[in-house]
């Protein structure tokens, strides 16, 4: 087989940045007030500014798939003609545009350079970036695919914007109950962020800069145990099942803000580190590796509440990783689910810190149902 390589990487982000006392100037106020939970959310996450492909005045500025076409071609900036040498673009995402065609396809609308090649969507939420990746990894490593394309790209803020709410809260109002949608609702609106990130897949490394080579790349989902935790276009019932929107009436829709994303807080804080970090140590031991031997330590997280609770559990399975080894963005970028992790290795890439033989690891959990991505590069 051929070895697999990261040799370039590129990003997206729309417009300039938010800062926290800017979001609900382009959010909006539900119901014409303030979110009481704003605050708390920001002191436990730590994000300090975000982007949003939107306007103050509601404006939409880019789809989805417009910003993963614009960080895709940010990989061929030095040569625009090289874009024809690609031969499979690999896209994932939460947040497509549309639930059909798919997510790629409209990608690959907005690259008509690229002329006629394979296009494949991995779905998920946070992990879909990752599934994006290794399906080009895999595609080069068989010599399937000489020049893969992965993207992972999100556009959120749609969903998070107040008139999202507003009939849910209307009809509160007039059942006479508090008129704030519920927190496992407004938690998520003070942490994500849109924009997108792509990587350029070869055989072999870059002649003229670094390249990152894909030593491997595993996953594990646990929802065979665990109900889900994040979902948008569902109502989670009592007994934990979703009811998919297709089950409920236009009105239904409205008054429950089904297309709204909703976080189940408390299981989301019970569960997502242990059971994805406890796992590590399994696929570390079934690798050979020792996490002595990581130089950079990626790890995807929504807040920074959740930074002392994975080195918690690293140190309890014997594999800790020093704070000094721990790279991260979200203060900078906020939460861009799938696309985070891109962004991540986008900065670290630029960053010039790199040295040849340094080990990185990435390590992306998602809560929607408790799935988990983990993949070890080497510096080349």
């Amino acid at each position: 087989m051929s070895e697999a390589y990261i040799t370039r990487v590129s990003k997206f982000l729309p417009n300039e940045g938010v800062a926290n006392e800017e979001m609900e100037e382009y959010l909006g106020f539900i119901n014409g007030k303030s979110s009481k939970s704003k605050a708390i959310v920001l002191r436990n996450n730590k994000i300090k500014n975000r982007y949003y492909a939107y306007t103050r005045e509601g404006q939409p500025t880019h789809t989805n798939a417009e910003m993963a076409a614009l960080a895709v071609k940010g990989l061929f900036s030095e040569n625009t003609s090289e874009i024809k040498e690609a031969d499979l673009l690999s896209a994932g995402t939460s947040s497509p545009d549309q639930l059909m065609p798919s997510h790629g396809v409209m990608i690959h609308g907005w690259l008509p350079e690229t002329g006629s090649i394979e296009v494949v969507s991995p779905s998920g939420v946070c992990c879909a970036g990752m599934h994006a990746l290794k399906y080009a990894y895999m595609s080069v490593k068989l010599q399937d695919k000489k020049k893969a394309i992965a993207v992972a790209s999100e556009r959120f803020s749609p969903s998070l914007r107040a008139e999202q709410f507003e009939e849910e809260v209307q009809e509160l109002i007039r059942l006479e109950q508090n008129p704030y949608v519920s927190f496992d609702k407004d938690f998520l609106r003070w942490m994500l962020s849109d924009g997108a990130g792509a990587f350029l897949i070869e055989g072999k490394p870059n002649e003229t800069g670094p390249s990152l080579r894909i030593d491997w790349i595993e996953g594990c989902s646990f929802a065979n145990e665990e109900e889900a935790c994040m979902y948008q276009g569902a109502h989670k019932l009592e007994d934990g099942t979703l009811k998919s929107f297709k089950d409920y009436s236009n009105e239904e829709i409205q008054s429950k803000s089904v297309f709204g994303i909703k976080q189940d807080v408390k299981l989301l804080s019970e569960k997502i580190v242990r059971l994805g970090f406890t796992n590590l140590k399994g696929i570390l031991t079934e690798k050979g590796f020792d996490m002595n031997d990581v130089d950079y330590f990626l790890p995807h997280i929504s807040s920074y509440f959740f930074e002392s609770k994975i080195e918690d559990v690293l140190i309890e399975n014997g594999i800790p990783v020093p704070k000094e080894k721990w790279f991260t963005n979200l203060a900078t970028k906020g939460n861009v689910g799938a696309a985070s992790i891109y962004m991540m290795v986008e900065e670290l890439f630029a960053s010039g810190k790199l040295e040849k033989g340094q080990k990185v690891l990435l390590a992306v959990p998602e809560s929607s149902r408790f799935s988990y991505m983990f993949c070890l590069l080497t510096v080349c």
